[in-house]
């Protein structure tokens, strides 16, 4: 009787159903180390650049000849990389030299032993240098951070770091995982700035990472954010010599010991389960596989700093690590090294001049009673604007356009920020001064009497109302009272009663915003969105420049949030169930709370887009302003709704190229909004019919705040 055959060999006899492809993290690796683009990948098995990165995240799978394709590719890839790779040679130990620098430090200990890094199967090729890795990345690393910044733990102690490189973390408990990230990992990031602080060791903790090393999935105390201090995870740091901030153990943990031998030991911990990462600020980027949420954390480190909290937080930690407080210069003696200031930095806690201080801080307890509710005589409030045109104003002209349209500036803050003069030190008190527009400060001044166009708001309250009497105001403002009063001749004189200014000052956030705006022009140029382009293929390249790639996209979600969060984290709020007004909170005792700062950026910001709407205005008009008088022609092209940096016209077109003036030679009108990439132009923010728009008018909301898609851009973060 025949033997029935057995039904597993006959299946293996069949051979394999599907190509075979590598993990996506692999497929990342190779097609980076032999230098291609998604984009030429994309190409040459004609699909979408898209789909290649679903590909390489493990979203989608390729099917059918694709996919054979595909396989062929990354087979020739891996075969053509083992082959020119060189045999490995001894590395010759370095000898050790002083560091450079202004000042003595510690003798640099030799180089440490590798790392224990995953063992890489037999004929894996040695990086190369990778295309899509940013420009910061390939420089020749720091020995002591040849890793990279940071890493991504998951549940099985893999850890993810940049550039597809993945680490064997043997790590079972917190106090091991510190440890081997100061150590066996060599994660970092150097200094930028010369008298600066190297970037501490960032590990990002998912899910699984967390509960392996006994942290809850869920951080129950919602409130104050921080896991409860008789938790077993925050007896074991403390068994083990550790310390935690004042802030305890929440979504981002700060974790140390006193610096030894001259270097720093602090490792910072991101718990996504815990919501480290905000997806307003991060877009989903919390959802990612390890190896790509590495590599936008990555490319944000290289490009901005590496994350050490919220976008906010990071941003404020940018701007010390640009201009550190204090560098090592010698005493009076001329023997000691002793730390000394920085020009140009802030170096020391500062109170702030009465008006500028937010209701809660001890100086305005010591002057006012507790719940008395300060006048605009007594207090700053320099804000972005939040505005709508009365319905009532709409001329007929603009009842007959078809649209809605929303432009937006481009992180007018950063732009706000560039080349703008801040106080370093205490403020003066000046009684009865003449305005120095040189001078930074806050300033008591009635400018009820500059009249506006009603179909405009004032520049000088973020309501855009006329002020009333006389209040206080930032430097910016005062000084573009003066501007409008010089260019349109308007009979009004500007005294100020008295001011709190800034003898001391400076462009404290120039290399901020240098850093930032070269971040925010690096990641749209790979979007994308280059400054080269012209009108046209700029608002086309913006239709879909978030879609092309999502996880450059969650990097550029980040880098605006920071400049938005960083300039607002520099009035930080006291924060906690425990806090009593009056009494003094931990952000007062960092120099960057500087409320006047803040102050100063925004009054720039909504001036700088007030002065726009009116050169939009008269662009557009049939003929010049009546002199002495800021009113424009009916045909003059006027705002029905601000937000901030977003503003809403009318027009008979959906798009804004109609829309904006143009000289006679279809120039766009000097000093009006421009299209364009860079900090301080302009994007389409979106079209809705005019009837939505009146709608939003009549029931007293802003359509500024909802053209976006629908939705609030408020709650979205914008």
């Amino acid at each position: 009787m025949p033997r029935k055959p057995d039904p597993v060999d006959a299946l293996l006899k069949s051979g394999p159903r599907r190509t075979h492809l590598p993990e996506p993290a692999e497929r990342v690796r190779l097609r980076g180390d032999y230098g291609l683009t998604r984009a030429e990948v994309a190409a040459a098995l004609g699909v979408t650049r898209t789909t290649v990165a679903g590909w390489e995240t493990g979203r989608s799978e390729p099917q059918g000849a694709t996919r054979a394709a595909y396989a062929k590719l990354l087979e020739g890839i891996a075969a053509q990389l083992a082959s020119a790779e060189p045999e490995p040679e001894a590395a010759p130990q370095p000898a050790q030299a002083p560091v450079p620098g202004p000042g003595p430090g510690p003798t640099p200990e030799p180089a440490p032993s590798r790392p224990a890094v995953a063992d890489r199967p037999s004929g894996r090729p040695r990086p190369a240098p990778r295309k899509d890795v940013p420009a910061a990345q390939l420089a020749a690393p720091d020995p002591q951070f040849a890793n990279g910044p940071l890493a991504v733990l998951d549940g099985d102690g893999n850890a993810y770091c940049v550039g597809g490189l993945v680490l064997e973390c043997p790590a079972k408990d917190l106090p091991a995982l510190v440890e081997w990230a100061l150590t066996d990992a060599r994660l970092g990031a150097p200094r930028l700035h010369r008298n600066g602080r190297d970037s501490d060791p960032l590990i990002v903790l998912t899910e699984p990472a967390a509960l392996r090393l006994g942290l809850p999935a869920v951080l129950e105390d919602r409130r104050g954010l921080r896991l409860p201090d008789d938790h077993k995870v925050n007896k074991q740091i403390t068994r083990a010599k550790w310390t935690l901030t004042k802030r305890g153990f929440g979504p981002w943990a700060r974790i140390y010991r006193p610096a030894r031998e001259g270097r720093r030991q602090c490792v910072q911990l991101a718990v996504l389960p815990w919501d480290a990462l905000d997806p307003r600020s991060w877009s989903g980027t919390a959802a990612l596989p390890p190896a790509e949420l590495a590599h936008v954390l990555g490319t944000y480190a290289a490009r901005v700093i590496t994350p050490c909290g919220s976008t906010a937080v990071s941003g404020l930690e940018l701007m010390t690590a640009l201009r550190p407080p204090t560098r090592p210069v010698k005493d009076a003696a001329g023997d000691t090294w002793v730390a000394g200031p920085v020009p140009g930095s802030l170096t020391r806690a500062v109170d702030p001049a009465p008006p500028e201080a937010p209701d809660e801080h001890p100086v305005v307890a010591a002057l006012y009673p507790r719940g008395h509710r300060r006048t605009p005589d007594e207090v700053i409030d320099e804000e972005a604007h939040d505005w709508i045109r009365d319905p009532q104003l709409l001329t007929d002209a603009e009842c007959a356009r078809k649209y809605a349209v929303g432009i937006d500036v481009n992180t007018a803050f950063l732009a706000a920020a560039n080349r703008l003069p801040v106080g370093l030190g205490e403020p003066v008190h000046l009684a009865a001064p003449d305005f120095d527009k040189s001078l930074p400060g806050s300033w008591l001044i009635d400018l009820s009497g500059i009249e506006m166009d009603p179909r405009l708001p004032s520049p000088f309250t973020a309501r855009g109302s006329r002020p009333t009497g006389p209040a206080w105001y930032a430097t910016p403002t005062v000084a573009y009272a003066h501007e409008l009063v010089t260019t349109y001749g308007l009979p009004v004189t500007l005294s100020p009663v008295e001011a709190w200014v800034r003898p001391e000052n400076g462009p404290y956030l120039d290399p901020w915003y240098k850093r930032l705006a070269d971040a925010y022009k690096t990641t749209m140029a790979e979007l994308g969105v280059t400054a080269d382009l012209d009108e046209h293929a700029f608002l086309a390249a913006m239709e879909n420049h978030k879609g092309a790639d999502p996880a450059l996209a969650a990097v550029l979600s980040a880098i605006k949030s920071t400049v938005k969060g960083g300039i607002g984290k520099l009035r930080e709020r006291p924060q906690g169930a425990a806090y009593r007004p009056g009494e003094r909170w931990p952000a007062l005792e960092r120099p960057t709370w500087r409320p006047d700062i803040r102050a100063a950026v925004i009054a720039t910001a909504r001036v700088n887009m007030h002065r726009k709407l009116l050169r939009t205005a008269a662009a557009g008009q049939s003929g010049p302003p009546p002199a002495g008088r800021l009113y424009f022609a009916d045909d003059a092209l006027l705002p029905i709704a601000l937000l901030s940096d977003g503003v809403v016209f009318l027009s008979d077109s959906p798009g804004p190229l109609d829309l904006l003036p143009r000289t006679s030679e279809g120039r766009p009108a000097p000093g009006a909004f421009r299209l364009g990439v860079s900090p301080g132009m302009v994007k389409h923010e979106g079209t809705k019919p005019l009837l939505w728009a009146a709608q939003l008018l009549d029931e007293g909301l802003n359509p500024a705040r909802h053209i976006k898609d629908g939705v609030d851009a408020v709650a979205e973060g914008e």
